[in-house]
Protein backbone atom coordinates (compact mmCIF):
# COMPACT_ATOMS: atom_id res chain seq x y z
CA UNK A 1 0.00 0.00 0.00
CA UNK A 2 0.98 3.49 -0.58
CA UNK A 3 -0.08 6.87 1.75
CA UNK A 4 0.31 10.50 1.31
CA UNK A 5 0.04 12.93 3.88
CA UNK A 6 -0.06 16.80 2.49
CA UNK A 7 1.62 18.67 5.34
CA UNK A 8 5.06 18.19 6.97
CA UNK A 9 4.80 19.31 10.48
CA UNK A 10 4.74 17.72 13.73
CA UNK A 11 1.34 15.85 13.47
CA UNK A 12 1.58 15.38 9.18
CA UNK A 13 4.98 13.71 9.75
CA UNK A 14 4.15 12.07 13.11
CA UNK A 15 0.97 10.23 11.08
CA UNK A 16 3.42 9.77 8.77
CA UNK A 17 5.59 7.45 10.62
CA UNK A 18 2.40 5.63 11.88
CA UNK A 19 1.54 4.63 8.27
CA UNK A 20 4.82 3.99 7.50
CA UNK A 21 4.34 0.93 9.40
CA UNK A 22 1.65 -0.65 7.41
CA UNK A 23 2.64 1.28 4.15
CA UNK A 24 5.38 0.28 1.84
CA UNK A 25 6.03 4.38 1.40
CA UNK A 26 4.56 7.40 2.39
CA UNK A 27 4.79 10.56 0.35
CA UNK A 28 5.10 13.63 2.74
CA UNK A 29 4.48 16.94 1.23
CA UNK A 30 5.51 20.21 2.10
CA UNK A 31 6.77 23.89 1.26
CA UNK A 32 9.86 24.11 2.35
CA UNK A 33 13.08 22.06 0.26
CA UNK A 34 15.55 21.49 2.71
CA UNK A 35 12.89 20.33 5.56
CA UNK A 36 12.35 17.78 2.48
CA UNK A 37 15.81 16.98 2.29
CA UNK A 38 16.60 16.57 5.87
CA UNK A 39 13.75 14.01 6.22
CA UNK A 40 15.25 11.89 2.81
CA UNK A 41 19.21 11.96 3.87
CA UNK A 42 18.73 12.25 7.97
CA UNK A 43 15.36 10.49 7.77
CA UNK A 44 14.79 13.72 10.43
CA UNK A 45 12.16 16.85 10.73
CA UNK A 46 14.47 19.17 11.95
CA UNK A 47 12.77 21.48 11.93
CA UNK A 48 9.00 20.31 14.21
CA UNK A 49 10.47 16.64 15.46
CA UNK A 50 14.18 17.40 15.97
CA UNK A 51 15.44 14.11 17.22
CA UNK A 52 12.96 11.86 16.49
CA UNK A 53 13.62 9.23 13.87
CA UNK A 54 11.49 9.29 10.82
CA UNK A 55 10.96 5.84 8.82
CA UNK A 56 13.12 5.75 5.73
CA UNK A 57 9.51 4.67 3.94
CA UNK A 58 8.37 8.22 4.38
CA UNK A 59 9.67 10.00 0.99
CA UNK A 60 9.07 13.91 1.65
CA UNK A 61 8.88 16.17 -1.49
CA UNK A 62 7.81 19.63 -2.54
CA UNK A 63 5.56 17.86 -5.30
CA UNK A 64 2.40 17.59 -4.78
CA UNK A 65 1.89 15.19 -7.73
CA UNK A 66 5.01 13.20 -6.85
CA UNK A 67 3.44 13.24 -2.84
CA UNK A 68 0.20 12.14 -4.28
CA UNK A 69 0.72 9.40 -7.00
CA UNK A 70 -0.28 5.71 -6.79
CA UNK A 71 -1.79 7.28 -3.18
CA UNK A 72 -4.80 4.46 -1.87
CA UNK A 73 -5.12 6.70 1.29
CA UNK A 74 -4.45 10.74 1.98
CA UNK A 75 -4.22 12.69 5.22
CA UNK A 76 -4.66 15.97 5.17
CA UNK A 77 -2.75 17.87 7.77
CA UNK A 78 -2.22 21.21 6.77
CA UNK A 79 -3.59 24.10 9.15
CA UNK A 80 -7.30 25.06 8.22
CA UNK A 81 -6.66 28.33 7.44
CA UNK A 82 -4.20 27.24 4.47
CA UNK A 83 -6.58 23.84 3.63
CA UNK A 84 -8.52 25.22 1.13
CA UNK A 85 -5.49 26.67 -0.94
CA UNK A 86 -3.55 23.84 -0.86
CA UNK A 87 -6.31 21.29 -1.97
CA UNK A 88 -7.10 23.20 -4.94
CA UNK A 89 -3.14 23.11 -6.31
CA UNK A 90 -3.69 19.01 -5.15
CA UNK A 91 -6.92 18.65 -6.71
CA UNK A 92 -4.98 17.65 -10.30
CA UNK A 93 -3.11 15.06 -8.33
CA UNK A 94 -6.15 13.53 -5.89
CA UNK A 95 -6.72 9.71 -6.32
CA UNK A 96 -9.96 8.83 -6.41
CA UNK A 97 -11.86 6.04 -4.28
CA UNK A 98 -9.29 6.79 -1.80
CA UNK A 99 -9.92 7.88 1.61
CA UNK A 100 -9.24 11.47 2.25
CA UNK A 101 -8.34 12.32 6.28
CA UNK A 102 -8.11 15.68 7.36
CA UNK A 103 -6.29 16.06 10.49
CA UNK A 104 -6.97 19.93 10.89
CA UNK A 105 -9.07 21.10 13.85
CA UNK A 106 -10.61 24.12 13.30
CA UNK A 107 -13.66 26.01 11.52
CA UNK A 108 -12.65 28.27 8.51
CA UNK A 109 -13.02 32.12 9.71
CA UNK A 110 -15.28 33.47 6.09
CA UNK A 111 -17.55 30.46 5.86
CA UNK A 112 -18.16 28.62 9.53
CA UNK A 113 -17.56 25.06 7.98
CA UNK A 114 -16.02 22.75 9.32
CA UNK A 115 -12.72 20.66 7.74
CA UNK A 116 -14.99 18.02 6.20
CA UNK A 117 -17.81 20.74 4.82
CA UNK A 118 -15.39 22.80 3.90
CA UNK A 119 -13.75 19.53 1.56
CA UNK A 120 -16.96 19.03 -0.16
CA UNK A 121 -17.25 22.78 -0.77
CA UNK A 122 -14.57 22.67 -2.65
CA UNK A 123 -13.56 19.39 -3.90
CA UNK A 124 -16.10 17.73 -6.98
CA UNK A 125 -18.84 15.19 -5.82
CA UNK A 126 -17.14 12.25 -6.38
CA UNK A 127 -14.84 12.69 -3.56
CA UNK A 128 -17.50 13.13 -1.15
CA UNK A 129 -17.92 9.70 0.14
CA UNK A 130 -14.37 9.43 1.12
CA UNK A 131 -14.26 12.43 3.60
CA UNK A 132 -13.27 11.35 7.39
CA UNK A 133 -11.88 12.98 10.00
CA UNK A 134 -9.10 12.03 12.80
CA UNK A 135 -9.08 13.60 15.91
CA UNK A 136 -8.80 13.05 19.59
CA UNK A 137 -5.80 13.44 22.04
CA UNK A 138 -2.25 13.26 20.32
CA UNK A 139 0.35 15.46 21.33
CA UNK A 140 2.71 15.12 17.74
CA UNK A 141 5.81 14.46 19.38
CA UNK A 142 4.69 11.71 21.94
CA UNK A 143 2.72 10.20 18.58
CA UNK A 144 5.96 10.25 16.92
CA UNK A 145 7.74 8.81 19.89
CA UNK A 146 5.50 5.91 19.65
CA UNK A 147 3.74 6.78 22.69
CA UNK A 148 0.33 4.89 22.98
CA UNK A 149 -2.13 6.86 21.48
CA UNK A 150 -5.89 7.07 20.70
CA UNK A 151 -8.05 8.64 18.78
CA UNK A 152 -11.12 8.75 16.62
CA UNK A 153 -11.82 8.27 13.06
CA UNK A 154 -15.22 9.56 11.82
CA UNK A 155 -16.77 8.98 8.33
CA UNK A 156 -20.16 9.12 6.93
CA UNK A 157 -19.26 5.90 5.27
CA UNK A 158 -18.61 2.99 7.66
CA UNK A 159 -16.28 1.71 4.83
CA UNK A 160 -14.33 4.72 4.45
CA UNK A 161 -13.44 4.83 8.65
CA UNK A 162 -12.80 1.22 8.40
CA UNK A 163 -10.24 1.64 5.75
CA UNK A 164 -8.41 4.28 7.51
CA UNK A 165 -8.44 2.25 10.76
CA UNK A 166 -6.53 -0.66 9.51
CA UNK A 167 -4.34 1.39 7.75
CA UNK A 168 -3.42 3.57 10.90
CA UNK A 169 -3.33 0.50 13.38
CA UNK A 170 0.44 -0.07 14.91
CA UNK A 171 1.26 -0.97 18.27
CA UNK A 172 1.46 1.96 19.83
CA UNK A 173 -1.62 3.54 17.78
CA UNK A 174 -5.20 2.53 18.09
CA UNK A 175 -8.61 4.49 16.59
CA UNK A 176 -11.96 4.26 17.43
CA UNK A 177 -14.39 4.60 13.79
CA UNK A 178 -17.51 6.90 14.48
CA UNK A 179 -20.17 8.56 11.42
CA UNK A 180 -20.55 11.70 13.94
CA UNK A 181 -18.39 13.43 11.55
CA UNK A 182 -20.27 16.61 13.48
CA UNK A 183 -19.34 15.82 16.79
CA UNK A 184 -15.75 14.97 16.62
CA UNK A 185 -15.00 17.92 14.37
CA UNK A 186 -16.83 20.62 16.77
CA UNK A 187 -14.64 18.45 19.64
CA UNK A 188 -11.76 18.74 18.10
CA UNK A 189 -12.08 22.37 17.33
CA UNK A 190 -13.73 24.30 20.10
CA UNK A 191 -11.19 22.75 22.41
CA UNK A 192 -8.49 24.88 21.23
CA UNK A 193 -10.22 28.07 22.21
CA UNK A 194 -11.10 26.20 26.02
CA UNK A 195 -8.00 25.44 25.82
CA UNK A 196 -6.82 28.97 25.61
CA UNK A 197 -9.39 30.47 28.19
CA UNK A 198 -7.47 27.48 30.72
CA UNK A 199 -4.07 28.95 29.58
CA UNK A 200 -5.15 32.60 30.51
CA UNK A 201 -6.29 30.89 34.20
CA UNK A 202 -2.85 29.79 34.25
CA UNK A 203 -1.41 31.87 33.12
CA UNK A 204 -3.07 34.63 36.07
CA UNK A 205 -2.47 32.17 38.68
CA UNK A 206 -5.74 31.22 39.56
CA UNK A 207 -5.49 27.53 40.52
CA UNK A 208 -6.44 24.25 39.87
CA UNK A 209 -10.44 24.68 40.95
CA UNK A 210 -10.50 27.65 38.46
CA UNK A 211 -8.96 25.14 35.51
CA UNK A 212 -11.29 22.06 36.45
CA UNK A 213 -14.17 24.91 35.87
CA UNK A 214 -13.05 25.84 32.77
CA UNK A 215 -13.10 21.93 31.83
CA UNK A 216 -16.35 21.27 32.53
CA UNK A 217 -18.22 24.37 31.48
CA UNK A 218 -15.88 24.43 28.05
CA UNK A 219 -17.29 21.37 27.86
CA UNK A 220 -20.73 21.73 28.24
CA UNK A 221 -19.94 24.78 25.73
CA UNK A 222 -18.84 22.50 22.72
CA UNK A 223 -21.84 19.86 23.46
CA UNK A 224 -24.29 22.76 23.30
CA UNK A 225 -23.10 24.08 20.05
CA UNK A 226 -22.11 20.37 18.55
CA UNK A 227 -25.65 19.49 19.07
CA UNK A 228 -27.53 22.70 17.67
CA UNK A 229 -25.18 21.51 14.50
CA UNK A 230 -26.70 18.17 14.83
CA UNK A 231 -23.77 16.04 16.66
CA UNK A 232 -24.38 13.36 18.83
CA UNK A 233 -24.12 14.44 22.48
CA UNK A 234 -22.37 11.28 23.66
CA UNK A 235 -19.49 11.86 21.43
CA UNK A 236 -18.31 14.96 23.05
CA UNK A 237 -17.83 12.92 26.26
CA UNK A 238 -15.27 10.66 24.25
CA UNK A 239 -11.80 10.93 22.44
CA UNK A 240 -12.54 13.93 20.24
CA UNK A 241 -14.73 15.65 23.07
CA UNK A 242 -13.50 14.87 26.76
CA UNK A 243 -10.43 13.59 25.74
CA UNK A 244 -8.79 15.94 23.50
CA UNK A 245 -10.44 18.67 25.30
CA UNK A 246 -8.30 17.11 28.73
CA UNK A 247 -5.59 17.05 27.26
CA UNK A 248 -5.03 20.47 25.30
CA UNK A 249 -5.94 22.19 28.59
CA UNK A 250 -3.63 20.72 31.02
CA UNK A 251 -0.55 19.02 28.90
CA UNK A 252 2.57 20.94 28.55
CA UNK A 253 3.08 20.38 24.56
CA UNK A 254 -0.06 22.01 24.13
CA UNK A 255 0.85 25.04 21.56
CA UNK A 256 -2.95 26.71 23.00
CA UNK A 257 -2.56 26.37 26.11
CA UNK A 258 0.81 28.37 26.06
CA UNK A 259 -0.86 31.07 23.87
CA UNK A 260 -3.74 31.31 27.06
CA UNK A 261 -0.81 31.12 29.50
CA UNK A 262 0.95 33.97 27.98
CA UNK A 263 -2.40 35.62 27.17
CA UNK A 264 -2.52 35.59 31.16
CA UNK A 265 1.02 37.02 31.76
CA UNK A 266 0.12 40.28 29.77
CA UNK A 267 1.50 39.86 26.49
CA UNK A 268 -0.17 41.03 23.52
CA UNK A 269 -1.52 37.98 20.74
CA UNK A 270 0.40 39.90 18.38
CA UNK A 271 3.74 38.95 20.05
CA UNK A 272 3.11 36.11 21.26
CA UNK A 273 2.09 33.96 17.84
CA UNK A 274 5.30 36.18 16.44
CA UNK A 275 7.33 33.65 19.03
CA UNK A 276 6.00 30.79 17.62
CA UNK A 277 6.68 28.49 15.14
CA UNK A 278 3.84 26.40 14.89
CA UNK A 279 -0.14 27.48 14.87
CA UNK A 280 -1.92 27.34 17.59
CA UNK A 281 -5.28 26.93 15.65
CA UNK A 282 -7.57 27.92 18.77
CA UNK A 283 -6.51 31.84 17.86
CA UNK A 284 -8.57 31.89 14.67
CA UNK A 285 -11.33 29.31 15.97
CA UNK A 286 -12.37 32.05 18.77
CA UNK A 287 -13.29 34.40 16.06
CA UNK A 288 -15.63 31.41 14.57
CA UNK A 289 -16.59 29.88 17.93
CA UNK A 290 -17.89 33.95 18.47
CA UNK A 291 -19.43 34.32 15.17
CA UNK A 292 -21.50 30.60 14.95
CA UNK A 293 -22.59 31.78 18.68
CA UNK A 294 -24.79 34.37 17.23
CA UNK A 295 -25.53 32.83 14.11
CA UNK A 296 -27.41 29.69 15.68
CA UNK A 297 -28.24 31.47 19.31
CA UNK A 298 -26.12 29.46 21.38
CA UNK A 299 -24.59 30.97 24.62
CA UNK A 300 -20.43 30.05 24.55
CA UNK A 301 -19.61 32.12 27.45
CA UNK A 302 -15.92 31.29 27.64
CA UNK A 303 -15.28 31.27 23.79
CA UNK A 304 -16.95 34.58 23.91
CA UNK A 305 -14.10 36.48 26.31
CA UNK A 306 -11.01 34.65 24.75
CA UNK A 307 -12.08 36.39 21.40
CA UNK A 308 -12.60 39.45 23.44
CA UNK A 309 -9.36 39.12 25.26
CA UNK A 310 -7.45 38.08 21.99
CA UNK A 311 -8.66 40.53 19.49
CA UNK A 312 -10.38 43.12 21.11
CA UNK A 313 -7.60 43.84 23.98
CA UNK A 314 -9.97 43.06 27.18
CA UNK A 315 -8.33 42.66 30.51
CA UNK A 316 -8.16 38.92 31.46
CA UNK A 317 -8.92 40.04 34.89
CA UNK A 318 -11.82 41.67 33.68
CA UNK A 319 -12.99 38.55 31.29
CA UNK A 320 -13.04 35.99 34.64
CA UNK A 321 -15.23 38.74 36.91
CA UNK A 322 -17.74 38.83 33.94
CA UNK A 323 -17.69 34.93 33.58
CA UNK A 324 -18.04 34.79 37.33
CA UNK A 325 -20.64 37.38 37.78
CA UNK A 326 -22.73 36.11 35.09
CA UNK A 327 -26.85 35.49 35.84
CA UNK A 328 -27.18 32.17 38.51
CA UNK A 329 -28.68 29.47 36.22
CA UNK A 330 -29.21 25.58 36.60
CA UNK A 331 -26.17 23.55 35.39
CA UNK A 332 -28.05 21.81 33.14
CA UNK A 333 -29.56 24.29 31.13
Amino acid sequence: MRASVIGSGSFGTALANVLAVNCEQVGLWGRDDALAESINTRHENSGYLPGIPISPRVQATTSLEAALEGSELVVLATPSHATREVMAHALPYLPRQAPLVTVAKGIENETLLTMTELLEDCLPEEYHPYIAVLSGPSFARELAQRMPTVVTIASHWDKVALRCQKALRTETFRSYTSNDVVGVQYGGALKNVIAIAAGIADGLGMGHNARAAIITRGLAEITRLAVRKGGNPLTLSGLSGMGDLVLTCTGELSRNRHVGMELGRGRSLKEILGDMKQVAEGVKTAKSARDLSREVGVELPICDQVYAIAYEGKSARAAVVELMTRQPKSELM
